[in-house]
């Protein structure tokens, strides 16, 4: 049996007014897309907006030569679609656009769940078998506290991965409780 060992809840930010806002949504700035109904082409749903620079970042040089900066954009999760990014006008990337391959529809055991620090589900698994614990959460969060991480140019979510490393963390865990 593997334990696991989750660090305590993430740390709080101060936002100008004062009130505080939890580190989970740390490391990225909200995106400017507005809420507009516009629905994925392959999956019809709406998706999550992604900021511009994400997609600049991440597609293949031929897909960058498609891309209408200014349309809004958002990420297709869903696994089962071929689509990554779709705009307010139609246009899409699917997962051969990009550069790198996408962890919510790539199931691959090297695939990067943080992008940032090469955190991947065999690494996570290896230091689990290893160790008995992960020490995943806490190195991610101080590399976002001191400001290391660029999850809106590495990330093709365009955010930050914490809720996906705890989501295999615990897949994971309960495989090895199994």
């Amino acid at each position: 049996m593997v334990l696991l060992a989750i660090s305590s809840p993430l740390p709080q930010r101060r936002l100008t007014d004062g009130r505080l806002r939890n580190m989970s949504q740390c490391c990225c700035p909200s995106s400017s897309a507005s809420e507009t109904s516009f629905k994925c082409p392959q999956g019809n749903h709406r998706g999550k907006p992604v900021q511009l620079i994400t997609l600049k970042s991440l597609l293949t040089p031929a897909a960058l030569e498609r891309l209408e900066p200014h349309h809004e954009y958002r990420f297709c999760e869903r696994p089962e679609c071929p689509v990554v990014y779709f705009s307010n006008q139609g246009d899409a990337f699917t997962t051969n656009d990009l550069k790198v391959p996408v962890f919510q529809k790539d199931n691959g055991y090297d695939v990067s769940v943080c992008y940032c620090f090469g955190w991947s589900r065999q690494r996570l698994q290896q230091e689990l078998v290893a160790t008995g614990h992960s020490t995943a959460i806490e190195s991610i969060t101080a590399h976002i506290q001191a400001k290391r991480c660029g999850c809106d140019v590495n990330n093709p979510q365009g955010s930050c991965c914490l809720k996906n490393v705890k989501h295999v963390l615990h897949q994971l865990q309960r495989s090895c409780d199994s």
